[in-house]
């Protein structure tokens, strides 16, 4: 015989338990999304979402993102493209025409490889996500130490942002833009990685290559100045 009075017992529990805290990270498989990935763990149950946007690197930026959310058992996770940015142009990354600009990590100029506005697009999807699944952060692993270069990677760029999360969802939502390794260098994010034990082999950087990184685009001159910094050999290979 069921025991009717246990059993309403055991549903009120279950009806009072807290539901997981959810976050989405945006991963877009390269390192900074990867140790942000890391940190968001730490207190949430993760979330993750890859953006493709007609990028020369697109499908080894897909493996990265989905061998990433295999090492942190991932259930939930979505892929959108958002080929439209690529169709507007604009950036080396998307444009078979245009060569990625080999490095130069002293000039103040936005690079070849910038693409308008992308971060504005990839927040919004993530917002339209958090608020379907009630996640109650967003994480993307901006760097500001890009920001000479890419206007989207500033700080002051997502505290907007986040006005227009506030303004712009519903009365009940509550969706915190989160930006952990934004006043990171290079070389601190590579430590913050390796203290997390964040999976940094099995990211992907390079603008150019889908085989051995080049070494020399902006974003392999970066990451590798970064791990020269930290006094530690980058763990992925390069042609250069």
């Amino acid at each position: 015989m069921v025991d009717q009075a246990n059993n309403s017992t055991v549903d009120r529990r279950v009806a009072a338990s807290p539901r997981p805290r959810v976050s989405i990270v945006l991963v877009s498989g390269g390192m900074d999304s990867c140790v942000t990935a890391a940190i968001a763990s730490q207190d949430y149950v993760l979330a993750f979402l890859h953006v493709s946007y007609g990028q020369k690197t697109e499908e080894r930026e897909r493996k990265a993102f989905n061998d990433i959310a295999d090492h942190y058992g991932v259930k939930q996770r979505l892929e959108i493209s958002i080929e439209h940015l690529a169709k507007i142009g604009g950036s080396s990354l998307t444009d078979e025409k245009t060569e990625v600009s080999e490095a130069s990590l002293a000039s103040k100029e936005i690079p070849t490889s910038y693409v308008p506005f992308r971060n504005a697009n990839m927040l919004s999807i993530a917002v339209s996500w958090a608020e379907v699944i009630r996640a109650s952060a967003i994480y993307i692993g901006a760097v500001a130490e890009d920001s000479s270069g890419y206007p989207d990677c500033r700080p002051e760029f997502y505290d907007a942002f986040q006005k227009a999360i506030d303004a712009g969802t519903k009365p009940d939502t509550h969706i915190e833009l989160r930006t952990p390794v934004i006043h990171m260098s290079k070389a601190e994010i590579v430590r913050r990685g390796i203290e997390l034990d964040a999976p940094l082999n099995l990211t992907w950087s390079c603008y150019r290559s889908e085989t051995l990184a080049c070494g020399t685009c902006d974003s392999c001159a970066l990451r590798l100045r970064g791990f020269q910094q930290a006094g530690v050999n980058d763990p992925i290979p390069y042609a250069n």
